[in-house]
């Protein structure tokens, strides 16, 4: 079955378009006008993917986000927007989305993203586990002694890789090229290993090794 992707904007004519291109690319597209409608249709469905314009009247994009990873989607999600100041693409990241693009934008573009996000976090094997740590790349699922942690795509692409790599430094460098390409903003590597901290719990397993980037020790 083709993946699923939600594409929510108030414009209609730029969600018609949206919506014919990413039929036209082989997706199920469910196509709605509003925040509210964008939390209902997840939850009648969650999808593969989420296409969210920022600036809705009413519930904007960062609120529509902040729901849905609250209530536990983990599916990607690009953010459109006509802003493009650092401020916005921080505010945009830490709301939980994935990568950040600005109106106008090329399809081409839109397209090579939202595969780009899609790729992050796909599996290169079986269950990881090291410690009490498990994570399953393909269902994302994180379980740590045995309790399940909810992550968001890119906090469980970056926890893979560095379970991928256990007692070894991982640089913020190589996290950058590997998970954030173009999204890439100051800072983002330690705000996502800090969110990685907080949902995993006591005792800490990230340790910072400082100016150069973090290491796994379970």
């Amino acid at each position: 079955m083709s993946p699923r992707i939600l594409v929510v904007d108030d414009d209609p004519s730029v969600l018609r378009m949206l919506a014919r291109t990413l039929t036209a690319e082989g997706h199920q597209v469910d196509a709605v006008g509003d925040g509210g409608a964008a939390l209902a249709a997840v939850a009648r469905r969650a999808p593969e993917a989420v296409v969210l314009d920022v600036g809705m009247p009413g519930m904007d994009g960062l609120a529509v986000c902040r729901r849905l990873r609250a209530g536990g989607l983990t599916a990607p999600v690009l953010l459109l927007t006509a802003r493009d100041a650092v401020a916005d693409r921080v505010a945009g990241l830490e709301a939980g989305a994935d990568d950040y693009l600005v109106k106008p934008f090329a399809v081409e573009e839109l397209l090579a993203r939202l595969a780009a996000i899609a790729r992050r976090g796909q599996p290169a094997g079986d269950v990881i586990a090291v410690g009490a740590l498990r994570l399953d790349p393909v269902a994302r699922e994180v379980l740590r002694d045995g309790r399940a942690v909810a992550l968001t795509e890119r906090e469980c692409a970056l926890l893979e890789l560095l379970l991928r790599h256990p007692r070894m430094v991982v640089t913020r460098e190589h996290a950058l090229d590997e998970l954030w390409g173009s999204a890439a903003v100051e800072n983002v590597v330690d705000r996502c290993v800090m969110s990685l901290r907080r949902k995993l719990g006591a005792p800490e397993l990230i340790r910072t090794v400082r100016g150069v980037g973090f290491v796994l020790e379970p």
